[in-house]
Protein backbone atom coordinates (compact mmCIF):
# COMPACT_ATOMS: atom_id res chain seq x y z
CA UNK A 1 0.00 0.00 0.00
CA UNK A 2 1.42 3.31 -1.09
CA UNK A 3 1.08 6.35 1.27
CA UNK A 4 1.46 9.85 -0.09
CA UNK A 5 3.07 11.43 2.99
CA UNK A 6 3.15 14.87 1.38
CA UNK A 7 -0.61 14.82 0.77
CA UNK A 8 -1.27 13.38 4.28
CA UNK A 9 0.79 16.15 5.85
CA UNK A 10 -1.24 18.71 3.90
CA UNK A 11 -4.53 17.20 5.12
CA UNK A 12 -3.33 17.20 8.73
CA UNK A 13 -2.36 20.85 8.53
CA UNK A 14 -5.77 21.75 7.07
CA UNK A 15 -7.48 19.72 9.82
CA UNK A 16 -5.50 21.44 12.57
CA UNK A 17 -6.25 24.90 11.16
CA UNK A 18 -9.95 24.02 10.90
CA UNK A 19 -10.06 22.85 14.51
CA UNK A 20 -8.27 26.03 15.59
CA UNK A 21 -10.78 28.16 13.67
CA UNK A 22 -13.72 26.29 15.19
CA UNK A 23 -12.24 26.80 18.64
CA UNK A 24 -11.90 30.54 18.01
CA UNK A 25 -15.47 30.71 16.69
CA UNK A 26 -16.75 28.75 19.68
CA UNK A 27 -15.09 31.04 22.22
CA UNK A 28 -17.67 33.51 23.47
CA UNK A 29 -16.35 34.26 26.94
CA UNK A 30 -13.81 36.78 28.16
CA UNK A 31 -11.83 36.90 31.40
CA UNK A 32 -10.06 40.09 32.46
CA UNK A 33 -8.39 41.41 35.60
CA UNK A 34 -9.27 44.33 37.82
CA UNK A 35 -7.33 45.53 40.84
CA UNK A 36 -10.39 45.51 43.13
CA UNK A 37 -13.93 44.23 43.55
CA UNK A 38 -16.91 45.68 41.65
CA UNK A 39 -18.32 46.92 44.99
CA UNK A 40 -21.74 48.65 45.17
CA UNK A 41 -23.15 48.98 41.64
CA UNK A 42 -26.09 51.21 42.60
CA UNK A 43 -26.07 53.55 39.55
CA UNK A 44 -27.23 56.50 41.64
CA UNK A 45 -24.18 56.39 43.93
CA UNK A 46 -20.41 56.45 43.48
CA UNK A 47 -18.89 53.41 45.16
CA UNK A 48 -19.02 50.90 42.31
CA UNK A 49 -16.76 50.28 39.35
CA UNK A 50 -17.95 52.53 36.55
CA UNK A 51 -17.16 50.05 33.76
CA UNK A 52 -19.45 47.52 35.53
CA UNK A 53 -22.26 50.04 36.03
CA UNK A 54 -22.00 50.87 32.34
CA UNK A 55 -22.58 47.22 31.43
CA UNK A 56 -25.85 47.05 33.38
CA UNK A 57 -27.41 50.51 33.24
CA UNK A 58 -28.21 52.83 30.36
CA UNK A 59 -28.94 56.52 29.79
CA UNK A 60 -31.36 58.50 27.67
CA UNK A 61 -28.65 59.75 25.31
CA UNK A 62 -25.24 58.55 24.22
CA UNK A 63 -22.19 60.82 24.18
CA UNK A 64 -20.08 60.30 21.04
CA UNK A 65 -16.35 60.73 20.61
CA UNK A 66 -16.82 63.80 18.41
CA UNK A 67 -18.81 65.56 21.14
CA UNK A 68 -22.21 64.93 19.56
CA UNK A 69 -25.13 63.00 21.06
CA UNK A 70 -27.10 60.07 19.67
CA UNK A 71 -30.31 58.35 20.82
CA UNK A 72 -30.15 55.63 23.46
CA UNK A 73 -33.16 54.96 25.68
CA UNK A 74 -34.61 58.16 24.26
CA UNK A 75 -35.43 58.00 20.53
CA UNK A 76 -35.40 61.80 20.23
CA UNK A 77 -35.47 64.99 22.28
CA UNK A 78 -36.22 68.68 21.98
CA UNK A 79 -35.07 71.76 23.87
CA UNK A 80 -37.26 74.80 24.54
CA UNK A 81 -36.31 78.23 23.20
CA UNK A 82 -35.24 79.40 26.67
CA UNK A 83 -33.09 76.23 27.10
CA UNK A 84 -34.85 75.42 30.38
CA UNK A 85 -37.07 72.52 29.29
CA UNK A 86 -35.91 69.21 27.78
CA UNK A 87 -38.52 66.81 26.37
CA UNK A 88 -37.53 63.20 25.62
CA UNK A 89 -39.47 60.69 23.52
CA UNK A 90 -38.61 57.27 24.95
CA UNK A 91 -38.22 53.92 23.21
CA UNK A 92 -41.29 51.70 23.61
CA UNK A 93 -39.54 48.33 23.32
CA UNK A 94 -37.40 48.36 26.46
CA UNK A 95 -37.75 46.29 29.62
CA UNK A 96 -35.49 45.91 32.61
CA UNK A 97 -33.86 42.48 32.81
CA UNK A 98 -36.39 41.44 35.50
CA UNK A 99 -39.28 42.12 33.10
CA UNK A 100 -40.33 45.50 34.51
CA UNK A 101 -41.29 48.05 31.86
CA UNK A 102 -39.03 50.98 31.09
CA UNK A 103 -41.22 54.01 30.39
CA UNK A 104 -41.62 57.63 31.44
CA UNK A 105 -42.99 56.60 34.84
CA UNK A 106 -40.03 54.35 35.74
CA UNK A 107 -37.65 56.96 34.32
CA UNK A 108 -39.23 59.67 36.50
CA UNK A 109 -39.02 57.38 39.53
CA UNK A 110 -35.28 57.00 38.93
CA UNK A 111 -34.57 60.69 38.52
CA UNK A 112 -36.73 61.54 41.51
CA UNK A 113 -34.63 59.05 43.53
CA UNK A 114 -31.47 60.93 42.54
CA UNK A 115 -33.03 64.30 43.40
CA UNK A 116 -34.14 62.96 46.79
CA UNK A 117 -30.44 62.57 47.60
CA UNK A 118 -29.30 65.99 46.34
CA UNK A 119 -26.71 66.39 49.08
CA UNK A 120 -24.78 63.45 47.61
CA UNK A 121 -24.75 64.95 44.12
CA UNK A 122 -23.75 68.52 44.86
CA UNK A 123 -20.81 68.31 42.43
CA UNK A 124 -23.41 68.16 39.65
CA UNK A 125 -24.77 71.66 39.08
CA UNK A 126 -27.55 70.04 37.03
CA UNK A 127 -29.05 68.37 40.10
CA UNK A 128 -29.36 71.75 41.82
CA UNK A 129 -31.03 73.28 38.76
CA UNK A 130 -33.70 70.61 38.08
CA UNK A 131 -37.06 71.90 39.33
CA UNK A 132 -39.36 69.17 38.01
CA UNK A 133 -39.30 65.79 36.27
CA UNK A 134 -42.63 65.03 34.62
CA UNK A 135 -44.10 62.01 32.85
CA UNK A 136 -46.16 63.80 30.19
CA UNK A 137 -47.48 60.46 28.96
CA UNK A 138 -46.28 56.84 29.07
CA UNK A 139 -43.32 57.51 26.77
CA UNK A 140 -42.65 61.25 27.08
CA UNK A 141 -40.39 62.55 29.84
CA UNK A 142 -40.01 66.28 30.50
CA UNK A 143 -37.30 67.90 32.64
CA UNK A 144 -37.54 71.54 33.74
CA UNK A 145 -34.55 73.61 34.89
CA UNK A 146 -34.44 76.87 36.82
CA UNK A 147 -31.61 78.16 34.60
CA UNK A 148 -30.20 77.27 31.18
CA UNK A 149 -27.43 74.71 31.63
CA UNK A 150 -25.27 73.90 28.63
CA UNK A 151 -23.71 70.61 29.97
CA UNK A 152 -27.14 69.06 30.68
CA UNK A 153 -27.00 66.39 27.96
CA UNK A 154 -23.38 65.58 28.86
CA UNK A 155 -24.24 65.00 32.50
CA UNK A 156 -27.22 62.76 31.81
CA UNK A 157 -25.10 60.74 29.36
CA UNK A 158 -22.22 59.89 31.72
CA UNK A 159 -22.17 56.66 33.71
CA UNK A 160 -23.64 58.02 36.95
CA UNK A 161 -25.90 59.08 38.57
CA UNK A 162 -28.62 59.57 35.89
CA UNK A 163 -28.90 55.93 34.78
CA UNK A 164 -31.96 53.70 35.23
CA UNK A 165 -32.47 50.79 37.64
CA UNK A 166 -35.58 48.61 37.90
CA UNK A 167 -38.27 49.95 40.27
CA UNK A 168 -38.24 46.44 41.80
CA UNK A 169 -34.63 47.01 42.89
CA UNK A 170 -35.48 50.14 44.85
CA UNK A 171 -36.11 50.28 48.58
CA UNK A 172 -39.36 52.14 49.31
CA UNK A 173 -39.19 53.79 45.90
CA UNK A 174 -35.73 55.27 46.37
CA UNK A 175 -32.06 54.34 46.12
CA UNK A 176 -30.24 56.66 48.53
CA UNK A 177 -30.14 53.98 51.24
CA UNK A 178 -29.14 51.18 48.89
CA UNK A 179 -30.85 48.83 46.44
CA UNK A 180 -32.06 45.23 46.61
CA UNK A 181 -30.52 44.16 43.29
CA UNK A 182 -28.61 45.54 40.32
CA UNK A 183 -31.22 45.26 37.56
CA UNK A 184 -30.88 47.52 34.53
CA UNK A 185 -31.79 47.62 30.84
CA UNK A 186 -28.21 47.10 29.61
CA UNK A 187 -26.62 44.43 27.41
CA UNK A 188 -25.33 42.43 30.40
CA UNK A 189 -26.70 41.20 33.72
CA UNK A 190 -24.71 40.47 36.85
CA UNK A 191 -24.39 36.76 37.56
CA UNK A 192 -22.22 35.03 40.16
CA UNK A 193 -20.24 37.39 42.37
CA UNK A 194 -17.81 36.52 45.13
CA UNK A 195 -16.53 39.64 46.87
CA UNK A 196 -12.85 40.44 46.28
CA UNK A 197 -12.47 37.36 44.06
CA UNK A 198 -14.56 37.54 40.90
CA UNK A 199 -17.75 38.75 39.24
CA UNK A 200 -19.51 37.22 36.23
CA UNK A 201 -21.55 39.22 33.72
CA UNK A 202 -23.87 37.34 31.34
CA UNK A 203 -25.46 38.49 28.12
CA UNK A 204 -28.93 39.94 28.83
CA UNK A 205 -31.35 37.55 27.02
CA UNK A 206 -34.08 40.21 26.86
CA UNK A 207 -31.88 43.11 25.71
CA UNK A 208 -33.72 45.47 23.38
CA UNK A 209 -30.65 46.23 21.25
CA UNK A 210 -28.11 44.13 19.38
CA UNK A 211 -26.75 41.31 21.52
CA UNK A 212 -23.03 41.69 22.28
CA UNK A 213 -20.82 39.03 20.62
CA UNK A 214 -19.23 37.96 23.93
CA UNK A 215 -21.80 36.14 26.05
CA UNK A 216 -19.95 35.86 29.36
CA UNK A 217 -17.44 38.27 30.87
CA UNK A 218 -15.61 37.29 34.05
CA UNK A 219 -13.72 39.83 36.11
CA UNK A 220 -11.00 38.44 38.38
CA UNK A 221 -9.68 40.55 41.23
CA UNK A 222 -5.87 40.60 40.98
CA UNK A 223 -4.54 43.46 43.09
CA UNK A 224 -0.84 43.11 42.30
CA UNK A 225 0.49 44.46 39.01
CA UNK A 226 3.01 41.65 38.41
CA UNK A 227 0.45 38.98 39.28
CA UNK A 228 -1.91 40.41 36.66
CA UNK A 229 0.80 40.24 34.01
CA UNK A 230 1.71 36.69 34.97
CA UNK A 231 -1.97 35.66 34.77
CA UNK A 232 -2.12 37.07 31.24
CA UNK A 233 1.05 35.25 30.16
CA UNK A 234 -0.23 31.99 31.68
CA UNK A 235 -3.57 32.18 29.88
CA UNK A 236 -5.63 32.68 33.05
CA UNK A 237 -7.01 35.96 31.70
CA UNK A 238 -7.49 37.38 28.20
CA UNK A 239 -7.29 41.11 28.84
CA UNK A 240 -5.79 43.85 31.04
CA UNK A 241 -7.42 47.24 30.48
CA UNK A 242 -7.04 50.61 32.17
CA UNK A 243 -4.75 53.54 32.90
CA UNK A 244 -3.14 52.27 36.06
CA UNK A 245 -3.37 48.54 35.44
CA UNK A 246 0.05 48.07 33.86
CA UNK A 247 3.36 49.90 34.13
CA UNK A 248 5.03 51.37 31.03
CA UNK A 249 7.95 48.93 30.99
CA UNK A 250 5.67 45.89 31.06
CA UNK A 251 3.46 47.42 28.38
CA UNK A 252 6.53 47.85 26.20
CA UNK A 253 7.64 44.25 26.87
CA UNK A 254 4.26 42.81 25.84
CA UNK A 255 4.27 44.91 22.66
CA UNK A 256 7.13 42.69 21.39
CA UNK A 257 5.45 39.36 22.26
CA UNK A 258 3.88 37.47 19.36
CA UNK A 259 0.94 36.08 21.35
CA UNK A 260 -0.32 39.46 22.58
CA UNK A 261 -1.45 42.83 21.30
CA UNK A 262 -1.03 46.20 23.00
CA UNK A 263 -3.25 49.21 22.45
CA UNK A 264 -2.99 52.77 23.73
CA UNK A 265 -5.54 55.57 23.60
CA UNK A 266 -5.24 59.22 22.74
CA UNK A 267 -4.52 61.46 25.77
CA UNK A 268 -7.56 61.28 28.06
CA UNK A 269 -6.80 63.37 31.16
CA UNK A 270 -4.17 65.39 33.00
CA UNK A 271 -1.93 63.70 35.57
CA UNK A 272 -0.89 66.23 38.23
CA UNK A 273 0.12 66.93 41.80
CA UNK A 274 -2.23 69.07 43.92
CA UNK A 275 -0.71 71.52 46.43
CA UNK A 276 -2.60 72.42 49.62
CA UNK A 277 -2.51 76.22 49.86
CA UNK A 278 -3.63 76.14 53.51
CA UNK A 279 -0.47 74.36 54.74
CA UNK A 280 2.10 76.55 56.49
CA UNK A 281 4.93 75.96 54.01
CA UNK A 282 2.73 76.00 50.91
CA UNK A 283 0.79 79.17 51.75
CA UNK A 284 3.47 81.20 49.98
CA UNK A 285 2.76 81.34 46.24
CA UNK A 286 6.49 81.74 45.51
CA UNK A 287 7.19 78.45 47.26
CA UNK A 288 4.52 76.76 45.14
CA UNK A 289 5.96 78.33 41.99
CA UNK A 290 9.42 77.12 42.99
CA UNK A 291 8.09 73.55 43.17
CA UNK A 292 6.75 73.92 39.62
CA UNK A 293 10.29 74.57 38.37
CA UNK A 294 11.85 71.59 40.20
CA UNK A 295 10.10 68.83 38.25
CA UNK A 296 11.51 67.78 34.88
CA UNK A 297 8.38 66.54 33.14
CA UNK A 298 10.36 65.27 30.17
CA UNK A 299 12.18 62.89 32.54
CA UNK A 300 8.83 61.58 33.80
CA UNK A 301 7.49 61.25 30.26
CA UNK A 302 10.50 59.36 28.87
CA UNK A 303 11.95 57.70 31.96
CA UNK A 304 8.75 56.44 33.57
CA UNK A 305 6.29 56.23 30.65
CA UNK A 306 8.70 55.49 27.80
CA UNK A 307 7.36 58.52 25.97
CA UNK A 308 3.79 57.20 25.85
CA UNK A 309 2.52 60.08 27.99
CA UNK A 310 3.45 63.58 26.79
CA UNK A 311 4.65 66.19 29.31
CA UNK A 312 1.81 68.37 30.59
CA UNK A 313 2.30 72.13 30.52
CA UNK A 314 -1.06 73.16 31.94
CA UNK A 315 -3.88 71.85 34.12
CA UNK A 316 -6.01 71.18 31.05
CA UNK A 317 -4.63 70.18 27.66
CA UNK A 318 -5.19 72.78 24.95
CA UNK A 319 -7.56 70.45 23.05
CA UNK A 320 -10.04 70.57 25.96
CA UNK A 321 -12.93 73.01 25.29
CA UNK A 322 -12.22 76.53 26.61
CA UNK A 323 -8.68 75.57 27.77
CA UNK A 324 -6.56 76.89 24.91
CA UNK A 325 -5.91 80.31 26.46
CA UNK A 326 -2.16 80.81 25.90
CA UNK A 327 -0.85 80.10 29.38
CA UNK A 328 2.94 80.24 29.80
CA UNK A 329 4.21 76.87 31.08
CA UNK A 330 6.51 76.60 34.11
CA UNK A 331 9.82 75.41 32.65
CA UNK A 332 12.20 73.02 34.39
CA UNK A 333 14.64 75.44 36.03
CA UNK A 334 16.19 74.38 39.40
CA UNK A 335 18.24 77.60 39.50
CA UNK A 336 15.10 79.75 39.31
CA UNK A 337 13.46 77.49 41.90
CA UNK A 338 16.38 78.13 44.27
CA UNK A 339 16.04 81.88 43.75
CA UNK A 340 12.33 81.77 44.55
CA UNK A 341 12.99 79.71 47.68
CA UNK A 342 15.70 82.14 48.79
CA UNK A 343 13.29 85.05 48.28
CA UNK A 344 10.67 83.21 50.35
CA UNK A 345 13.11 82.89 53.24
CA UNK A 346 14.04 79.23 52.80
CA UNK A 347 17.81 79.43 53.02
CA UNK A 348 20.51 76.85 52.41
CA UNK A 349 22.46 76.40 55.67
CA UNK A 350 26.10 75.32 55.52
CA UNK A 351 26.53 71.70 56.57
CA UNK A 352 22.76 70.94 56.33
CA UNK A 353 21.03 68.86 53.69
CA UNK A 354 17.82 70.88 53.71
CA UNK A 355 16.76 74.51 53.60
CA UNK A 356 15.66 76.22 56.82
CA UNK A 357 13.37 79.09 57.74
CA UNK A 358 13.23 80.42 61.30
CA UNK A 359 15.15 77.39 62.49
CA UNK A 360 12.74 74.86 60.93
CA UNK A 361 13.63 72.59 58.00
CA UNK A 362 11.61 72.48 54.80
CA UNK A 363 9.69 69.20 55.09
CA UNK A 364 6.42 68.21 53.42
CA UNK A 365 4.69 64.94 52.48
CA UNK A 366 3.40 63.70 49.14
CA UNK A 367 0.63 61.08 49.37
CA UNK A 368 -0.03 58.57 46.60
CA UNK A 369 -2.56 55.85 45.81
CA UNK A 370 -0.77 52.53 46.30
CA UNK A 371 -3.16 50.89 43.78
CA UNK A 372 -1.89 53.16 40.98
CA UNK A 373 1.20 51.49 39.52
CA UNK A 374 3.01 54.65 38.41
CA UNK A 375 2.41 57.02 41.32
CA UNK A 376 5.00 55.51 43.65
CA UNK A 377 7.64 55.66 40.91
CA UNK A 378 6.87 59.33 40.21
CA UNK A 379 6.88 60.09 43.95
CA UNK A 380 10.34 58.56 44.35
CA UNK A 381 11.61 60.58 41.40
CA UNK A 382 10.18 63.80 42.87
CA UNK A 383 11.76 63.00 46.23
CA UNK A 384 15.20 62.97 44.59
CA UNK A 385 14.52 66.19 42.64
CA UNK A 386 13.36 68.01 45.77
CA UNK A 387 16.45 66.90 47.70
CA UNK A 388 18.76 68.42 45.06
CA UNK A 389 17.47 71.91 45.87
CA UNK A 390 17.42 71.32 49.63
CA UNK A 391 13.81 70.26 50.21
CA UNK A 392 12.78 67.19 52.19
CA UNK A 393 9.88 65.37 50.56
CA UNK A 394 8.39 62.43 52.44
CA UNK A 395 6.28 60.04 50.35
CA UNK A 396 3.46 57.93 51.73
CA UNK A 397 1.26 55.37 49.92
CA UNK A 398 -2.26 54.43 51.00
CA UNK A 399 -5.03 52.11 49.83
CA UNK A 400 -7.55 53.89 47.65
CA UNK A 401 -10.35 54.34 50.20
CA UNK A 402 -8.07 55.85 52.83
CA UNK A 403 -6.42 57.97 50.17
CA UNK A 404 -9.82 59.25 48.96
CA UNK A 405 -10.95 60.05 52.51
CA UNK A 406 -7.75 62.03 53.10
CA UNK A 407 -8.41 64.14 50.02
CA UNK A 408 -11.97 65.00 51.03
CA UNK A 409 -10.96 66.39 54.42
CA UNK A 410 -7.87 68.14 53.07
CA UNK A 411 -5.40 66.26 55.30
CA UNK A 412 -2.39 66.52 52.98
CA UNK A 413 0.45 68.75 51.85
CA UNK A 414 0.61 67.33 48.33
CA UNK A 415 -1.34 64.55 46.60
CA UNK A 416 -1.60 63.08 43.15
CA UNK A 417 -4.66 64.16 41.23
CA UNK A 418 -6.13 63.75 37.74
CA UNK A 419 -8.62 65.69 35.70
CA UNK A 420 -11.60 63.59 34.67
CA UNK A 421 -11.08 63.65 30.93
CA UNK A 422 -13.78 63.92 28.28
CA UNK A 423 -16.70 64.38 28.53
CA UNK A 424 -16.24 65.72 32.09
CA UNK A 425 -13.54 68.31 31.32
CA UNK A 426 -13.68 71.17 31.89
CA UNK A 427 -17.19 71.73 33.26
CA UNK A 428 -17.69 68.82 35.71
CA UNK A 429 -14.09 68.75 36.93
CA UNK A 430 -14.14 72.49 37.65
CA UNK A 431 -17.64 72.38 39.16
CA UNK A 432 -16.45 69.78 41.68
CA UNK A 433 -13.92 72.31 42.99
CA UNK A 434 -16.72 74.35 44.56
CA UNK A 435 -17.57 71.75 47.20
CA UNK A 436 -15.60 69.42 49.51
CA UNK A 437 -16.18 66.28 47.42
CA UNK A 438 -12.55 65.93 46.34
CA UNK A 439 -9.22 67.39 47.41
CA UNK A 440 -9.42 70.46 45.14
CA UNK A 441 -11.86 72.42 47.30
CA UNK A 442 -9.80 72.12 50.47
CA UNK A 443 -6.51 72.70 48.66
CA UNK A 444 -7.76 76.00 47.25
CA UNK A 445 -8.96 77.45 50.57
CA UNK A 446 -5.72 79.38 51.04
CA UNK A 447 -6.32 81.45 47.89
CA UNK A 448 -7.62 84.99 48.24
CA UNK A 449 -9.44 84.45 44.92
CA UNK A 450 -11.29 81.29 46.02
CA UNK A 451 -14.73 82.92 46.25
CA UNK A 452 -14.33 84.51 42.81
CA UNK A 453 -13.09 81.22 41.33
CA UNK A 454 -16.23 79.43 42.57
CA UNK A 455 -18.54 82.22 41.41
CA UNK A 456 -16.94 82.23 37.95
CA UNK A 457 -17.43 78.48 37.59
CA UNK A 458 -21.10 78.79 38.57
CA UNK A 459 -21.66 81.61 36.07
CA UNK A 460 -19.90 79.71 33.28
CA UNK A 461 -22.17 76.70 33.71
CA UNK A 462 -25.35 78.72 33.16
CA UNK A 463 -23.97 81.20 30.61
CA UNK A 464 -25.94 81.10 27.37
CA UNK A 465 -23.31 82.63 25.08
CA UNK A 466 -19.98 81.06 24.31
CA UNK A 467 -17.94 84.25 24.63
CA UNK A 468 -19.00 84.84 28.24
CA UNK A 469 -18.38 81.19 29.06
CA UNK A 470 -14.88 81.38 27.56
CA UNK A 471 -14.00 84.49 29.59
CA UNK A 472 -15.14 82.90 32.85
CA UNK A 473 -13.31 79.62 32.26
CA UNK A 474 -10.18 81.55 31.21
CA UNK A 475 -10.20 83.46 34.49
CA UNK A 476 -10.44 80.24 36.52
CA UNK A 477 -7.73 78.35 34.62
CA UNK A 478 -5.38 81.34 34.51
CA UNK A 479 -5.77 82.04 38.23
CA UNK A 480 -5.12 78.42 39.23
CA UNK A 481 -2.10 78.37 36.91
CA UNK A 482 -0.58 81.62 38.18
CA UNK A 483 -1.18 80.61 41.80
CA UNK A 484 0.57 77.28 41.14
CA UNK A 485 -2.10 75.17 42.82
CA UNK A 486 -1.41 72.24 40.48
CA UNK A 487 1.82 70.80 39.10
CA UNK A 488 0.83 69.23 35.75
CA UNK A 489 2.99 66.17 35.00
CA UNK A 490 1.80 64.28 31.92
CA UNK A 491 -1.33 63.74 29.87
CA UNK A 492 -2.61 60.26 30.74
CA UNK A 493 -3.50 57.59 28.21
CA UNK A 494 -5.56 54.44 28.57
CA UNK A 495 -3.84 51.09 27.89
CA UNK A 496 -4.87 47.57 27.01
CA UNK A 497 -2.98 44.27 26.64
CA UNK A 498 -4.88 41.30 25.24
CA UNK A 499 -4.51 37.95 23.58
CA UNK A 500 -4.18 38.24 19.79
CA UNK A 501 -7.54 36.62 18.98
CA UNK A 502 -9.57 39.20 20.91
CA UNK A 503 -10.69 41.84 18.41
CA UNK A 504 -12.75 45.04 18.56
CA UNK A 505 -10.87 46.49 21.53
CA UNK A 506 -11.55 50.22 21.58
CA UNK A 507 -11.31 53.17 23.95
CA UNK A 508 -14.50 55.01 24.84
CA UNK A 509 -14.87 58.80 25.08
CA UNK A 510 -14.86 58.37 28.87
CA UNK A 511 -11.67 56.97 30.37
CA UNK A 512 -13.75 55.07 32.97
CA UNK A 513 -15.65 52.90 30.50
CA UNK A 514 -14.61 49.62 28.85
CA UNK A 515 -16.53 49.01 25.56
CA UNK A 516 -17.08 45.28 26.02
CA UNK A 517 -20.00 45.25 23.55
CA UNK A 518 -17.56 45.97 20.69
CA UNK A 519 -15.24 43.06 21.50
CA UNK A 520 -15.32 39.71 19.68
CA UNK A 521 -13.08 36.81 18.66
Amino acid sequence: MYLNFSRLKKYLIILMLSLFSLNCLAKDDLTFANFRDIRDLNPHLYSGEMWAQNMLFESLVHYNEDGSFSPWLAESWSISNDSKTYTFKLRQDVTFSDGAKFDAHSAKLNWDAVLANKVRHTWLEMVRLITEVKAVDDYTLQVNLSEPYYPFLIEIAVTRPMRFISPNSMINGTTKDGVKSYIGTGPYVLGDHKKDQYAVFNQNPTYWGSKPPIKTITMKVIADNQSRLLALENGEIDLIYGQNMVDADSFERFSHMDNFQTLISKPVSSRMVLLNTTRAILKDANVRRALEHIINKNDISTGIFNGSEAPADTLMATNIPYANIGLKPYQYDPKLASQLLDAAGWIKVAGQDYRYQDGKPFEITLYYNSNATSQKTIAQYMQDEFAQVGLKLNIHGEEEQGYSDRLKIGDFDMVFDISWGMPYDPQSFLASMKLPVHGDYMAQQGLAEKAQIDASISKALIATDDKTRQQLYAYVLETLHNEAVYIPLTYERNRAIAIKSLQGIEFAPSQFDIPFTKMHY
